[in-house]
């Protein structure tokens, strides 16, 4: 019996041993994984800014200050200018150098090197247009002014590279991917200038596309497509057996939302008796913001406002005088070319009956763990052979791009001059340097001027038909002739309206004497704006950021009623009935805690896709850019009692509206259940501002995506703007900066710059900003600010 209950006691004496050792395993990993937790965050923020102290820069003339400010933005104050620029250099690569690294890389083709074989065909598609290669030829046109800028700029981020580098305080995402970022070069800062023109693009890919409709369809069917019907009529040139589907399929095409908002209204409208002017430009919404927001400061200027990483001086925004902004003109300065080869020479193609001799360029792209590529691109008179995305239909035809963007340009010199302008007439004068992209300026004075120019190089056609597909290069009466003069582009000062406005809509009438361009952006956004302003007064900036954050869809207002009317004695399903009532008592405002807004773009998509979807490759939907202006006027056509062949064919007008909105309804109710009541737009339409790491994997995504995705209002058609991929809802395009100020009080302005202005995901402004882009919350930046972070740059 003792035994017995000896041998009961002694299990629970071996429990606790196994509970002990478990404890002190336990423990042992606790401390390991507290010490690797202390040990990461150490590690990582060792890499954050100093932005306190005294830090030694060699090669700066006297003290410099940089006052960072509750906001994040950095004061610089410099005694001239080759120290503000060497500070500016410095401190944007503090806070964005792993931005700038990609970015440059980016646009010269050089990804390759530091991400491997996965870069390969976009670097061979940047290799072939050439970026680099004309930021190169655009050095020699500048001053020695700017050039002695574009030094200074390079020196302080060389500066902070050797610094960083040596102390192995460099962003942890150069150790994740185990490089180390190279000199920096005045190259470099042009050549990411010029990949914002390619960013906004210039409609080579529609030409492309208008050819494929030529192709593929009937003549008529092929032209309703077109953006404009021409007045002659179009003929597919050369041999027409290009095949454009498979000679594009790689080619990287800027988004086509790429666009922006802008406007300034007299003191007239205002309450302050001032100008007021808002921008807010449409691009790529990402961690790091693509902006970075920074005020300037030497004896003879204060300025402040948003350039891009990897570029010296201030692109947008104010000094004490004026106030600018810009949106996109979005004209026809991209031409693509057929060009014929010599089948007895490769290299050779005709013009006016001569065989010419192509330019020949070396570019090997280097890859990461590969081989060297030994890649060549060959040039014609027009600008560099696609012949890596023009396949040769073994006929001897290939296509060529020329594009303004790709002439020597001057964008920076243009940049400084209107950094220090203190009127209208300084300010059009520096902006004759701007050539590429061709931008609309809006702009502000204290001296109660407001003032607008559709500015840069846009191409003089023969006819506005030459600009809808691709031209022969053989023929001389086919090439551009030359550019609409300085002094005749699209100009206005002090309108009687009282107000100037653009939104990528077309910008002049048909009585201008020069094609500006085929293509251009739905009109709802502008006439939003028009509205409102129109009709206001006593306008102050908040009245101006209200509009900003304006959500109401002007197209929804014009369509929703004619789907109504058209359905009106259909018998459609009960969900659908349901569907339509939610139409019929909204307000037409794309709110995200609405579920109008999420029925009616998925039926509005629902209903391209019946149109177009089974017909047109997906290669070129890619390529059918503005396709909503598209649609619209098919839909007109139908509504008017006209006939399109595209809706025709698809079952007519009446059939397609019931499909599509029944399917709309059904796969709603999968997604979000079948009461419509629980429908709402912000459980679709969310944004994120994702990093360009965080796809690797999840972890990195947790690290380095700004908080978790929110609803958001807004679409591509409201002023709110918040373009969307369609399958998942993600906004990815949209306000990258917004700005508002009133010239009574130069000396402050109002800023979004989401999602935050420091690309380090320890700082504090890594992602302040978000919650603040969403919901419309400005910050106030003042020039003479004390409060905030204060750091010495000295000799």
């Amino acid at each position: 019996m003792e035994e017995r209950v000896i041998g009961v006691e002694r299990e629970p004496v071996k429990g606790r041993r196994w509970l002990k050792w478990l404890l002190v395993i336990l423990g042992v990993l606790l401390v390991v994984i507290a010490g690797g937790v202390i040990f990461g965050k150490s590690y990582i923020n060792k890499s954050l800014p100093q932005l306190e102290g005294e830090i030694h820069l060699p090669g700066l003339q006297e003290n410099v200050s940089v006052n960072t400010d509750p906001n994040g933005v950095p004061h610089i104050q410099a005694a001239n200018d080759h120290d503000l620029y060497m500070a500016q250099g410095y401190v944007q690569a503090q806070n964005r150098i792993f931005q700038m690294e990609l970015s440059r890389r980016q646009a010269s083709g050089t990804l390759s090197e530091v991400v491997g074989a996965d870069a390969i065909d976009q670097d061979k598609y940047f290799r072939t247009l050439g970026l680099r290669r004309a930021a190169e030829a655009s050095y020699d046109l500048y001053s020695e002014e700017a050039k002695a800028v574009l030094n200074a700029f390079a020196d302080g981020v060389n500066a902070y590279i050797k610094e960083a580098t040596e102390a192995n305080t460099l962003p942890v995402e150069f150790t994740l991917m185990g490089i180390e970022p190279t000199e920096w070069t005045v190259i470099d800062s042009l050549t990411i200038g010029k990949y914002m023109a390619f960013d906004l693009g210039g409609h080579w890919e529609r030409q492309a596309f208008n050819y494929y409709a030529l192709q593929h369809f009937p003549e008529d069917k092929a032209l309703e497509l077109f953006p404009r019907y021409p007045e002659e009529k179009p003929t597919i040139i050369g041999d027409g057996e290009l095949d454009i589907a498979a000679s594009f399929d790689k080619a990287v095409i800027p988004h086509d939302f790429n666009g922006s908002n802008n406007w300034a209204v007299s003191g007239e409208k205002t309450k302050s008796g001032m100008p007021l002017l808002a921008d807010d430009p449409h691009l790529g919404l990402a961690t790091p913001s693509i902006w970075v927001q920074m005020v300037l400061e030497t004896g003879d200027m204060k300025v402040d406002g948003v350039i891009f990483a990897g570029i010296p001086g201030i692109i947008l925004g104010h000094n004490n005088h004026v106030a600018w902004g810009v949106t996109n003109v979005g004209p026809d300065v991209q031409q693509l070319y057929i060009e014929k080869q010599n089948p007895d020479n490769a290299d050779e193609y005709l013009f006016e009956d001569k065989w010419e001799k192509a330019e020949i360029i070396d570019e090997p792209i280097h890859v990461k763990d590969g081989d060297t590529i030994d890649y060549e691109v060959a040039e014609t008179r027009h600008g560099p052979i696609l012949s890596e995305f023009t396949k040769n239909s073994g006929r001897g035809e290939v296509m060529s791009l020329r594009w303004t963007a790709l002439d020597p340009t001057t964008e920076l010199e243009a940049i400084l001059e209107i950094n220090r302008a203190t009127d209208w007439n300084e300010f059009e004068t520096g902006l004759e340097k701007f050539l590429s992209p061709a931008q609309n300026f809006v702009f502000a004075a204290k001296d109660g001027t407001i003032a607008y120019k559709a500015n840069g190089n846009i191409p003089i056609y023969e006819s506005a038909d030459d600009a809808l597909l691709p031209l022969p290069g053989w023929e001389a009466d086919k090439e551009w002739q030359g550019f609409i003069p300085f002094d005749e582009l699209p100009r206005v000062v002090n309108p009687e309206k009282g107000f100037i406005a653009t939104a990528n809509n077309k910008i002049v009438g048909d009585d201008y004497p020069y094609h500006i361009s085929n293509v251009w952006a739905q009109p709802y956004r502008y006439e939003r704006i028009a509205e409102v302003l129109d009709s206001g007064e006593d306008l102050t900036v908040q009245d101006m950021q209200n509009l900003q954050m304006d959500a109401t869809n002007l197209q929804a207002r014009e369509f929703v009623p004619l789907f109504e009317q058209e359905l009106v004695d259909v018998s459609l399903t009960d969900e659908a009935e349901q569907a339509l009532k939610q139409l019929k008592n909204w307000d037409f405002v794309d709110d995200k805690d609405e579920a109008a807004p999420l029925i009616f773009h998925h039926w509005y998509s629902e209903l391209e896709d019946l149109i177009y979807g089974q017909q047109i490759q997906q290669t070129m939907m890619e390529m059918f850019s503005v396709k909503g202006q598209t649609t619209d006027e098919l839909l007109r056509t139908a509504f008017n009692g006209g006939n399109s062949i595209w809706i025709e064919e698809a079952g007519g007008i009446e059939d397609i509206l019931q499909r599509s909105l029944e399917k709309t309804v059904t796969d709603l109710a999968d997604d979000y259940g079948k009461d419509i009541e629980d429908w709402v737009w912000g459980d679709y339409h969310q944004v994120q501002f994702k990093h360009p790491l965080s796809g690797v994997n999840p972890i990195l995504a947790y690290f380095f995506n700004n908080k978790k995705p929110l609803p958001v209002d807004g679409s591509s058609v409201t002023p709110m703007a918040a373009a969307y991929k369609s399958k998942t809802g993600e906004v990815n395009h949209g306000a990258s900066w917004r700005f508002v100020i009133d010239t009574a009080n130069l000396d402050t302005g109002y800023h979004i710059v989401g999602p935050g202005q420091f690309g380090h995901f320890r700082s504090e402004w890594y992602d302040d900003q978000v919650e603040d882009w969403v919901e419309g919350h400005y910050h106030e930046t003042t020039f003479n600010t004390h409060e905030g972070k204060k750091l010495k740059l000295v000799p």
